[in-house]
């Protein structure tokens, strides 16, 4: 696949940051975005720590989730005008106590033909994405899937 070019990667996150209002609530910004690979962080804000001084745990749910929206955005953005993206589940792990800003590292974990054979052969697809979450240092503190589809529109 392609790199994504500097125009495209500022439209998806311009209209990632429109459409998730959550995500510019907490201030989530973008390092690093391309086909298969979004890096987000989130700042270091006491306002969304928790008991012990760190980030919450719901903040750090939604750097990963929004992170992995990223990529669905960033892969499959060419496809909103006969497919809904949606997220089915994910699973989080949180390995160890984050302290200042927080990494989410997401990957799609199926290329993206594969996962537009499936929409053009008349399935919904559906596809993971791998986000690890880390320090500034690269200390790892928590590991989240997500898996997404996408829902063919009638």
């Amino acid at each position: 696949m392609t790199t994504m070019s500097a125009e495209q990667a500022e439209l998806v996150k311009s209209g990632f940051l429109a459409a998730v209002p959550f995500a510019r609530t907490l201030g989530v910004e973008f390092i690093e975005l391309d086909h298969d690979r979004a890096v987000m962080r989130l700042p270091d804000n006491d306002k969304h720590h928790n008991h012990v001084g760190g980030p919450h745990a719901g903040a750090m749910f939604t750097l990963a989730e929004s992170a992995s929206g990223a990529i669905v955005i960033g892969a499959f953005g060419d496809q909103l005008n006969r497919a809904v993206p949606l997220a089915v589940n994910a699973e989080i792990g949180y390995q160890k106590l984050a302290m200042g800003d927080v990494i989410a590292d997401a990957r799609l974990t199926r290329t993206r033909d594969e996962v537009i054979a499936e929409l053009d052969a008349g399935k919904r697809p559906e596809f993971a994405v791998e986000i690890e979450l880390r320090t500034e240092d690269g200390t790892v503190t928590g590991a989240m899937t997500v898996v997404w589809t996408l829902k063919p529109k009638k």
